[in-house]
């Protein structure tokens, strides 16, 4: 078939042999074994493209009549839709695996048992404790303006942990405002709002009334695989040697929750959020150890941590940054960064990689700031790894490093070194994505690093400060910087690949093999074969764009 000739009548499914799909000359994509082609004729009626048969071919035909008929069926039409980013996302639908947790998705008002149990503004810790034992619950709410909750940890550590009495006023130990989540809302949600709250109690709204509260024991009662029991582990943590089998932990709770459909960056936010509550209570036991820390500190991760999109344990990217008050005490706070790297290496993270080594990986908060500042005129190189960072625990007001990363998000030589590194890396091109060679995919190095970097890019070129790749598409897309197709792409792109990372890390780590972001192509699927291709095809086509708007 050529390029706005007559279109093809049929769907052709490869048996064996290969077709090479070309626009003006240029090879966009090769076809093998178990993929298709014919549909875009089939659809629009017209010839966009040039297919050229490279191997002796032999290929099932499918008339144009039964595949219109066919396409009555959702989910094959899903796989035949028009525009790249919806045959991306129809391949996510598909589950990988049985499902064997229960639904993540199940509404969180369904796993209420019974209605909330309520104290006056005026009740006493005294009458809450009473209310406790007489209704057999963990938790009061209290009728306040704002309302608030007691909680039976409430009473040991607020009350008898302070020696105080039973006459003292409820209302002077309640937690307010509520965290509440929404009845409708699915049971991941509640974990999340959970995590972020650090919290055990989370009231539950429908119709703007709180009609129940669940617990954590309630979330682990439902799931045993979820986030929730892996921070109760972390919580009761009483030495060092206690984080062993944390990365064993993750593995099984991250295949537990893509099994039962989870989308991949909110199994990777769940991750975030327990290395985060890991960190702090390796801290808490460092600091029981060397006394407490000479001035305050933050904890800074980078990199996928940072981004949140860190879906199973990979090398941290860390640094430690106290203030200025402590500038004197810097062995202290070395010691206390050798610690936890040695203990988050028993927990399961390799060491960080041989290049980053001899990096500063402590230091006060004005020389964080000013290594900020003089970033693009020292190591421009650094300026991605900087817009990534996030503090993951401790209490350091880190504002002026966030102030100072505004300006370098604002000057336009940090968008062109952005541009620059968006470029450096690149997916392989489409004649080498082939079943002959073995032909094989760095997951991580050709496909989700030089998206995150393109999407690092538009965010700053939008004016966005925000960190995860999806935000910062959302973000490009909002200010114009990315067309809606693009964006699309871009943002189903990036979820297929992550998807398809944790899944072949998963399946290494259950066939007892280290993990590897390298797949080959053999091994996977047509359909996740084919939906590869695009979505290395997508980032390639944004590459060009940008290599052509900035003229590099």
């Amino acid at each position: 078939m050529a390029a706005g000739g007559e279109p093809l009548r049929h769907l052709y499914a490869i048996r064996a042999g290969a077709v090479r799909l070309e626009r003006a000359g240029q090879p966009l994509q090769v076809l093998e074994e178990g993929e298709v082609f014919g549909y875009t004729s089939l659809i629009s009626r017209q010839a966009f493209l040039d297919v050229v048969v490279e191997d002796r071919l032999l290929a099932y035909r499918l008339p144009g009549a039964q595949f219109e008929r066919l396409l009555g069926d959702a989910r094959f039409a899903a796989h035949f839709a028009a525009g790249l980013a919806k045959r991306l996302q129809a391949s996510l639908d598909r589950p990988r695996a049985p499902r064997f947790e229960p639904d993540v998705g199940v509404e969180v008002g369904q796993l209420v048992q019974r209605a909330a149990v309520w104290a006056g503004p005026e009740a006493t810790v005294g009458d809450v404790a009473r209310t406790m034992r007489d209704e057999r619950v963990s938790s009061v709410l209290l009728r306040c303006d704002p309302p608030g909750i007691v909680t039976d940890r409430d009473l040991r550590s607020r009350v008898l942990g302070e020696d105080l009495g039973p006459e003292l006023a409820a209302s002077r130990v309640c937690s307010r405002p509520l965290r509440t989540v929404a009845a409708g809302a699915p049971l991941y949600e509640a974990w999340r709002t959970l995590l972020d709250a650090g919290v055990n109690h989370l009231p539950v709204v429908r119709d703007g009334e709180i009609v129940g509260v669940l617990t954590s024991t309630d979330l682990l009662r439902h799931s045993a695989h979820g986030p929730v029991a892996v921070l109760r582990r972390l919580e009761r943590l009483a030495s060092r040697g206690d984080v062993a089998g944390y990365g064993r932990e993750v593995t099984e709770m991250a295949s537990a929750l893509l099994a039962a459909g989870l989308d991949t960056p909110v199994i990777a936010g769940f991750v975030a959020q327990l290395d985060a509550a890991l960190l702090r209570r390796l801290l808490h036991l460092a600091e029981a150890d060397l006394g407490p820390p000479p001035a305050p500190y933050a904890w800074l991760v980078f990199g996928s941590e940072g981004r949140r999109e860190q879906a199973l344990i990979t090398e941290q990217l860390s640094a430690l940054v106290y203030g200025d008050a402590g500038a004197g005490e810097a062995a202290w706070f070395r010691a206390l960064a050798q610690r936890v790297e040695a203990d988050l290496e028993v927990a399961g993270f390799p060491p960080p990689p041989a290049e980053r080594a001899g990096r500063p990986r402590s230091g006060t908060l004005s020389e964080w700031t000013g290594r900020v500042e003089r970033c693009l005129d020292e190591r421009p190189e650094d300026s991605s790894m900087l817009l990534d960072l996030r503090p993951a625990a401790g209490t350091l007001d880190v504002d002026p490093m966030e102030a100072a990363l505004a300006g370098l998000a604002r000057d336009p030589r940090a968008v062109r070194a952005l541009a620059r590194q968006a470029l450096a890396l690149a997916p392989p091109a489409a004649p080498l994505l082939r079943l002959r060679g073995p032909s094989r995919v760095d997951l991580e190095r050709e496909g989700i690093l030089p998206l995150a970097s393109l999407a690092r890019w538009a965010a700053v070129e939008a004016g966005s400060r925000t960190r995860g790749t999806l935000e910062r598409l959302d973000e490009a897309a909002r200010a114009g910087v990315l067309s809606p197709a693009t964006h699309a792409a871009a943002a189903e792109s990036f979820r297929f690949l992550l998807r398809l990372r944790l899944s072949v890390r998963l399946e290494a780590a259950a066939a007892g093999e280290p993990g590897s972001d390298q797949v080959t192509l053999s091994d996977l699927s047509a359909i996740d074969r084919t939906r590869l291709k695009d979505a290395l095809r997508a980032i390639r086509r944004w590459q060009e764009q940008a290599a052509s708007r900035y003229r590099m």
